[in-house]
């Protein structure tokens, strides 16, 4: 497992972003591309705690052909943590991964924004129900 420093933008992680590649070498245009997502995701949710990303291979006897399993892991404070899992059947190995890749940090987005969309829902609810009544309200 890599361990690399803060995501591009650097501000909002209270751990450094992890990297894991199974069954296939590691590559820097794929940590790249991993470091480019988690920025982007951090951008729509800037209170992750950590991401942490294995990128995995397939055993060399799959009978559906090869496929890559991306397994994306993003902490969210007071909760419990968002896991993506997206396994992509490829055929060209460097192209293709990167679809995956590209395929499993949207839904992750998809996701977060989902999150995102009920915390504000709720506390736009919380915040009028405590909120005190204008004097004109009473009458």
């Amino acid at each position: 497992m890599e361990l690399y420093g803060p995501t591009i933008t650097g501000k909002h992680m209270n751990t450094p972003l992890e990297i894991s590649f199974k069954g296939l070498d590691k590559s820097p245009v794929i940590e790249a591309k991993i470091a480019e997502r988690t920025a982007k995701l951090e951008k729509h949710f800037d209170r992750m705690t950590h991401c942490r990303v294995v990128v995995a291979a397939p055993n060399k006897h799959h009978h559906k052909g090869k496929t890559y399993e991306i397994k994306i892991d993003i902490g969210i404070p007071g909760g419990a943590p968002l896991i993506v899992t997206h396994e992509s059947a490829v055929g060209q190995a460097q192209e293709d991964l990167k679809i995956a890749l590209r395929d499993a940090f949207d839904a992750a987005d998809r996701r977060l924004n989902e999150i995102v969309d009920k915390k504000n829902s709720t506390s736009r609810a919380e915040r009028s129900r405590r909120r005190p009544q204008k004097p004109s309200e009473l009458d």
